[in-house]
């Protein structure tokens, strides 16, 4: 009766740790991301401490520090020389808009099917999207608080990783700590390598979609590929957001160089999708191509972006962990009873 009793309680308390786990879910997912972006770049951070001035050395967290605001200096010179000359364009654009608007109506009337276009129905698509950009404000509002949220997180994790590190193994048995302490710096190595991979993936698009623009001669094609490499960080949306916003420049400007852009995106997809990131996470994160596709799509149904995000370093966690606790006892049980066979004879 206690054991059953005891099994019972356990149950109960699984399925109320459970449930509490699922209504908090989306802070244990900030909290996740936080974790494996901490892991990742923490090879960044060891290289900045590396430096020495005189006798001073960076702490943890000023390495952190220094690397963020080297982004941002980085950020701030691209939009120095970068958006000026579209801030200006922009303006002449707004001033002209009428004649803008007349002469693509013209071209919209010389495609085929045209007959069947409704200014009206227009209009109405034109206040829903209106409608639609006020929601959107509303989550990039929310995205904001969520990206400063994940930043303190990260470098409190950063800062403090390994006490927080010590921690986690206090919560498991004595006896285990070692084995698992071992196994999660084996994972913690695959993963730091998926941000090479990523930084690959990125930089690839970013210089192709760069050549590919120049060679259509559209407006700001360098400040189109830069932000198209770093937007392909985030999948999907990322590459979805870039390809938009290239073909409404594109667009605005002739049919023949938005049909350019749009087949460009469609086709580096395919490759990127099918090719690029199999083959570049097997050898940077040691995973078959076909768990990384399964990562992608399981991690995007899942927890939407973020999710596709942080599925494939997340995979490499999950490989580590079964490998060491799942695969090898099983390995090792015929090698021993092959031996107590053979001892036996």
């Amino acid at each position: 009766m206690t054991i059953r009793r005891s099994d019972m309680v356990f149950f109960f308390a699984l399925a109320l740790g459970l449930y509490v786990a699922w209504l908090v879910r989306d802070v244990l997912l900030l909290i996740y991301v936080s974790v494996l972006f901490a892991v990742v770049i923490s090879p960044t951070i060891n290289a900045v401490r590396r430096v020495r001035i005189g006798g001073w050395q960076p702490s943890r967290g000023m390495a952190a520090a220094i690397i963020i605001m080297a982004v941002l200096a980085a950020i701030l010179l691209f939009g120095v020389f970068a958006l000026p000359p579209i801030f200006r364009d922009t303006q002449a654009f707004a001033a002209d808009w009428p004649n803008r608007l007349t002469q693509q109506l013209a071209r919209l009337h010389r495609l085929p099917f045209a007959d069947r276009f409704n200014p009206a129905a227009l209009q109405q698509e034109l206040d829903r999207a209106i409608g639609g950009i006020v929601g959107l404000f509303k989550g990039v509002a929310g995205g904001v608080v969520w990206f400063f949220s994940w930043l303190i997180l990260t470098l409190y994790f950063i800062a403090d990783g390994g006490r927080a590190f010590q921690w986690f193994l206090s919560l498991f048995p004595r006896a285990q700590r070692e084995h698992l302490s071992s196994t999660l710096l084996r994972a913690d190595a695959r993963v730091r390598n998926w941000l090479l991979g990523q930084g690959a993936l990125m930089l690839i698009l970013g210089c192709c979609s760069g050549l590919v623009f120049g060679l259509l001669h559209i407006k700001y094609f360098y400040a189109l590929a830069v932000f198209a490499g770093a937007a392909n960080i985030v999948p999907v949306v990322g590459p979805v957001t870039s390809a938009t916003l290239a073909a409404v420049v594109a667009g605005l400007d002739s049919w023949p160089k938005l049909i350019g852009v749009l087949a460009f995106y469609f086709i580096y997809q395919q490759v990127e999708t099918g090719f690029l990131i199999p083959r570049i996470m097997k050898h940077t994160v040691n995973l078959p191509p076909l768990a990384v596709i399964i990562a992608l799509s399981l991690g995007g149904a899942l927890a939407g972006v973020l999710g596709a995000l942080v599925a494939v370093p997340t995979a490499a966690v999950a490989a580590v962990l079964v490998d060491e606790y799942l695969v090898k006892p099983h390995q090792d049980e015929p090698t021993a009873s092959a031996a107590e066979t053979y001892t036996a004879r």
